[in-house]
């Protein structure tokens, strides 16, 4: 299917744009990247069983009853999805250099194994 194919892209995109931003020391661009390459693996896998959201709350919890309560993934992909939500949060709301660099690059391996592991779950 297409649209999961692009999303599947859009997040890689999102994880190298994520390591950029690492590497230049933004760590709050690094996190608000890594959730959102995430959210696309996710909203990816949500398409796999024709389901949509319109928020991204509606994703989370859309992925945590069909993906995670149905034990398809494990439930630390769903921790790490809400982690870096809150991160994303933290990162683009917060005032000054609120994400450290050790969060950002827990985040960015967090990132890069689940959009693994959620295309890894798509093939299958």
């Amino acid at each position: 299917m297409k649209e999961i194919e692009d999303l599947l892209s859009k997040a890689k995109r999102f994880l190298r744009t994520a390591e950029l931003a690492s590497k230049d020391g933004d760590n709050d661009s690094c996190v608000s990247r890594c959730y959102y390459a995430m959210f696309f693996a996710t909203e990816a896998l949500l398409f796999t069983k024709d389901l949509r959201a319109s928020s991204h709350r509606g994703v989370i919890i859309l992925f945590g009853e069909h993906f995670i309560k149905q034990n398809v993934v494990s439930r630390e992909l769903g921790r790490t999805l809400r982690r870096a939500y809150d991160l994303r949060q933290k990162g683009d709301y917060a005032t000054g250099f609120a994400v450290t660099m050790d969060e950002a690059e827990e985040m960015l391996r967090e990132a890069t194994d689940f959009v693994e592991t959620v295309r890894e779950q798509i093939q299958q």
